[in-house]
This record gives structure tokens, sequence and C-alpha cells, in this order.
């Protein structure tokens, strides 16, 4: 089997905004409705997964197009036909989406298990989440060439899943605030059991180059979730509950990336006056020409200069050595070890001890 994916290493504090919200406003959600067409997916005694999880993603949408005109809902289906897990990311990406909502529901051997959770991409807990995963993921068995698109991975390998283990998602602290806000909404208005927001390894967040979240919604082997799911009511809370979390977000994250561009302004005023000193974190060097895109996919911008006849390459370009050096601890704990502080003046690596001297004075 091909060797799934590289180690994927990207931290937004440090990086700033995504490029979909480079201007601080959310604009563009895709709703993503698991399944469709030839792919049923879980099932209950009188359900099926694609047609629930349709219905309450396009009333869920319709609420945002209704009180949130400023935002631009697009679908990734409407209707029952089967779309490819990889399409859906695609879609996300090719419209610069702010937020990828993919809805579900689940299903699991006991009749005892029930309630809602949200999950955002990252290594399994549990071997009930990875069982998640594997079911949800499962889907690519239905494509054609699906060992091409997805470079070999086997949704059904536990193996497959070890990649997760050195993904860092960009996105996480905000797939993280959507899916807590999304969990609290079901448990205080909707009355869902909050079986809590969990990292798995979905392949549709996975691909997805923005905030995402993948939303169980209940489990159709449960005989009182299922008789909610399949209620007009039920599917309606769950929708209105979708599109309040995504309110509450989006009204923060607007209001954070606000404060953020006015402590920006103000410090490019004091930058002005400081020397032309950036601090960067070396993390590789090569006598050779490495394949930045592959090597260090999903890192955000990389630096590149020779010195003693050597490529260097070097993450996070900052004024701030304190801020420089908290990335080289956070990098030295997600495998590059031998991360290091550098320091340019004017565009030429000088030592570091002289660029602290120099902003000193």
């Amino acid at each position: 089997m091909k060797r799934f994916g590289i180690l994927l290493i990207a931290l937004a504090f440090f990086f700033s905004l995504t490029h979909a919200q480079s201007d601080g406003h959310i604009k563009t959600v895709v709703i993503d409705a698991g399944h469709g067409g030839k792919d049923p997916g879980a099932s209950g005694p009188n359900s099926i997964e694609k047609h629930i999880a349709l219905s309450i993603a396009l009333k869920a949408g319709a609420y945002i197009e209704k009180n949130l005109p400023d935002v631009n809902v697009i679908y990734t289906r409407k209707t029952d036909i089967f779309i490819p897990l990889h399409q859906r990311a695609r879609i996300a990406n090719n419209a610069k989406a702010d937020l990828f909502i993919s809805i579900h529901c689940n299903a699991f051997a006991s009749s005892k298990i029930y309630g809602a959770e949200t999950y955002v991409l990252g290594l399994h807990a549990t071997d009930e989440n990875l069982e998640v995963a594997k079911k949800e993921n499962a889907s690519i068995l239905q494509e054609e060439d699906y060992m091409e698109n997805y470079e070999g991975f086997d949704p059904n390998s536990p193996e497959a899943y070890i990649i997760f283990s050195l993904y860092q998602n960009a996105n996480l602290d905000q797939s993280l605030d959507i899916a807590s806000r999304v969990q609290k909404q079901f448990k205080e208005r909707v009355g869902l059991r909050d079986r809590g927001v969990i990292p798995a390894g979905f392949i549709v967040l996975y691909q997805a180059t923005m905030p995402g979240i993948l939303i169980e919604t209940g489990y159709l082997t449960n005989a009182n979730d299922e008789k909610f799911l399949l209620s007009k009511n039920g599917q309606t809370y769950i929708a209105s509950a979708i599109y309040r979390a995504f309110k509450e977000y989006k009204t923060a994250y607007e209001k954070n990336a606000k404060s953020l561009v006015n402590e920006q302004t103000k410090n490019v005023e004091v930058k002005k006056k400081a020397p032309d000193i950036i601090f960067r974190v070396q993390v590789a060097s090569s006598n050779r020409d490495l394949n930045v895109k592959r090597k260090f996919k999903g890192m955000g911008e990389v630096f590149v200069y020779k010195h003693n006849g050597l490529n260097k390459y070097c993450l996070g370009e900052t004024r701030s050595f304190e801020e420089s050096n908290s990335l080289k601890n956070t990098l030295r704990n997600l495998k590059f070890k031998d991360a290091f502080v550098v320091a340019f003046f004017e565009g030429k690596r000088i030592p570091l001890e002289e660029a602290k001297e120099m902003l000193k004075n």
C-alpha cells in the first residue's frame, strides 16, 4: 500500500488567518449531507442515514440563508445522489469556504448507545471512535479508482490511521470552537445526550483546507434517537441548533479577527521604528533541493536560504524572539527535535545574540 500522506504540521497562531478568512469575515459555509445515492450510510429498523442527513442539512442551510444573508451557503448535495468524499472536500476548497460542516447519523451494535457527538480531525482516542471513522470512510469503497484518489488509503486498516497521529491541523482551534458550540446547543436547546467533541481520522475533513467538523446527530440503532431523527420536529430542532452554533461561532470569530487586525496594525507602527530583524525557526537542512510542497505540506510558508553550502528550511516568520522561541518549542514536541531559532537582518542570517542585542538598542 502506498504511504498515505506525509507529516502535516501547521500552527495557526503563528501563521495568522487562513486563506479563506484573510479579511476576518465568515463568508462561505459548505454543508455536506453525508452519503447519498448508492451509499445509504447507517441504518436503523425504520431509517436510512442518507435521507435524514440530507433533510437536516437542507434545513440547517435554510436557517443560515434566511437569517445570515451575508453568508453564502453551498451544499455538496441537495438530492439523493452519490458524491465521492474527495469531491465533497474539493467543492469546499474550490469555493474557498470558511467552514465545512458534514452531517451524519450513527449506528452501533448495541441499541443502548444514544446521543450526539461532533468530530474534528485527529487521531482516535478509543477503538469505538476508530470504528466510527472506518464506517464513514468506507464510503470511498463505492468509488472507482479509490486507491488512486486517496493515495492507497485502506479505510478498513487500523494501520492506515497512524497518519493522523502525526497530523496537526492548522484549523484545529477553530474546528474545536464550532464543534463545542454545536454540542452545547444539542445539549441545552435540543435535549440530546452530549457525547462530546471527539478527534478521529475522517478523510473528508482531512482533504478540506478550512476548519471542519463532522456531526453525528444520533444513533439510528437506538429506538428513541431514531424516532426523534425521523420526526419533523426532531430534524428542525437539530438543524436550528447547528444554525445557532454557526451564528455564535461567526460572531465570535469576526470579533476576534477584528481585534487581531487592530493589534497587528498597532504592531506595524511600532515595528517601523525597530531594526529590520526577522526570526524564523529552522527545521531542516539538506545538500539537495527538497520538495517543499510535499515535505512541508500544510505548514504555511517555508523560507529557504543557503548557509555553509547547504539548503536550510525555516518556518514561522516573526519580529519577536519570544514568539519564535515558543514556536521552536512547539515544533520540537511535534517531531522536529532539532528545531532552533535563527535571525536575519536585511535578508542575511546573523548570530542570534547579535540580533537580540540590536533589538535592545
